[in-house]
């Protein structure tokens, strides 16, 4: 069954959990109407003017599409700077290449579709201040704390004596 969203029952609402020059607003009337999409999930979002819209970061398992509807924003690409207009169409592909962020500059709110693929799970990373983020349970890690593989796995043995020995 389609689910239709018309323009005049938009809901934007500040995201939570938001910072000062990171506060964003997301039309809820997706939610609203208890729309919970699993491969393909989508926001109408605002960016009002002097606010980021995320920190720089890039996906390592979704890609994402944003189409601006109105106002415009300027866009931060590895690639560097640029203006995105009301009907500019951007892609992001999975990787470093598609790291990105917005940053609205104008005196008007820039309001835009987010559109991205989801398979379930995801790993964002956030290359300004090293973070690792795993979705779907918002786990933030610090990437400068990498451990290798078998790190704290010397012991085994002493683990499995300990395991055998509970039953005694």
């Amino acid at each position: 069954m389609a689910t239709i969203f018309k323009s005049e029952q938009r809901d934007f609402q500040e995201s939570a959990n938001k910072i000062d020059h990171f506060r964003i607003f997301t039309d809820v009337s997706r939610v609203k109407k208890g729309i919970n999409p699993e491969n393909l999930i989508f926001d109408l979002r605002q960016l009002n003017p002097g606010q980021y819209s995320a920190p720089y970061h890039f996906h390592r398992y979704a890609e994402e599409l944003f189409l601006i509807l109105s106002g415009s924003a300027t866009l931060r690409t590895p690639a560097g700077l640029e203006t995105l207009n009301s009907g500019d169409l951007v892609f992001f592909e999975k990787g470093e290449t598609g790291a990105h962020q917005l940053y609205n500059q104008t005196p008007e709110n820039c309001v835009y579709l987010d559109i991205r693929t989801y398979l379930g799970f995801d790993v964002a990373e956030y290359p300004d201040s090293d973070k690792i983020l795993i979705a779907p349970t918002f786990e933030i890690f610090n990437k400068k704390n990498q451990a290798k593989y078998f790190d704290g796995e010397t012991e085994i043995k002493e683990k499995w004596n300990e395991i055998e020995n509970q039953g005694e």
